[in-house]
């Protein structure tokens, strides 16, 4: 799942302050600039089945009142702002309204409940989008943040208007890692790949996920990283994964009726093409699929402009002409 653009490696030297941390305050600066403000939302009770008194959703949302809601949910890696801050201008000059949570154990967002399926993860962002009065809403869902939104769109067909995954290999079941489909063979080597906690772990995961991965990545700007962006909930990210992975099949699948317009990297080696055919065929006519060529997982960040033309293009269509094949 997509990690955040590597840092380049221009400077010869560390600075003295965190280039992560400075990373981070500039993309923060950025949605701030484009009039998002910063919300925590702690939720109500009941929404995971129990006392949820300890669950806080952080989001990004628009200074007024939402007009043409777009929600966007980032993958594994840093915190939202550093993987939808490319997209917040565009998708605003064409209308949109972003709001941009962070998931649960990401960024600013926590929960002291033991739920770690993609079904508290919908159930919270819903109970935050309903905290915000947004009835009503386009999704967009980058990898593990398409898990997420694939669940909503499951669980609230009423609010989810229409669909957008990018790179989300919601089709995959666990025999898949045994068949040999993926880079890694078991659920605890994925867990390994996409929650890095050394140089050498987040180096192979850049060279995975990017056709063109910078040649140069140092230590001490990968340390810094670490450091900064993932070193928090290292074991409950770890937990998400299994839970997401652990028994997974197609059959328990439900199929979507929104809408849905899958997107992916033509040399995608984290989830490969395979899985986006797959999704094809699970949701039949409801769907239609673009392929990004010259880009691997992490299509949002190698290709941001390609990626946001065809959201755009999506939600902008009527629905009869959103439902028929196309690859780019």
């Amino acid at each position: 799942m997509p990690p955040p653009p590597p840092p380049a490696a221009a400077s010869g030297r560390r600075s003295i302050l965190s280039f992560a941390a400075a990373r981070d305050r500039c993309f923060s600066r950025r949605f701030l600039r484009a009039g998002l403000r910063p919300l925590a939302i702690p939720l109500p009770t009941g929404v995971g089945g129990g006392d949820d008194a300890g669950t806080t959703v952080h989001v990004w949302v628009p200074a007024n009142p939402p007009r043409n809601p777009l929600l966007l949910l980032h993958g594994f890696g840093a915190s939202a702002t550093w993987q939808w801050a490319p997209y917040l201008r565009p998708l605003i000059a064409a209308g949109f309204d972003p709001i941009v949570p962070d998931l649960l154990f990401f960024g600013a967002s926590c929960t002291r409940l033991a739920d770690r399926s993609d079904a508290f993860q919908a159930r919270s962002i819903k109970a935050a989008m309903d905290a915000i009065g947004v009835a009503r809403f386009g999704l967009v869902g980058v990898s593990y943040g398409g898990f997420v939104g694939y669940r909503m769109a499951a669980m609230y067909p009423d609010a989810v208007e229409r669909v957008v995954l990018v790179c989300a290999g919601v089709c995959l079941e666990e025999k898949d890692l045994a068949a040999g489909l993926f880079p890694v063979a078991g659920v605890g080597e994925a867990a390994e790949l996409l929650v890095p906690r050394r140089p050498e772990e987040v180096r192979r995961l850049v060279r995975l996920t990017f056709v063109r991965p910078p040649c140069i990545m140092p230590s001490c700007f990968l340390w810094d990283y670490i450091k900064v962006m993932g070193s928090d909930y290292i074991q409950e990210k770890t937990e998400l994964l299994y839970a997401l992975i652990s028994e997974r099949q197609l059959s328990n699948l439900p199929i979507i009726s929104q809408p849905t317009l899958i997107v992916w990297g033509e040399r995608d080696r984290v989830f490969p093409m395979e899985l986006a055919h797959r999704l094809k065929r699970h949701l039949g006519e409801h769907s239609r699929l673009v392929v990004i060529r010259n880009a691997g997982h992490a299509v949002n960040l190698e290709k941001p402009k390609d990626v946001c033309r065809n959201i755009i293009e999506f939600f902008q269509e009527r629905v009869t002409e959103a439902l028929n094949d196309e690859k780019v």
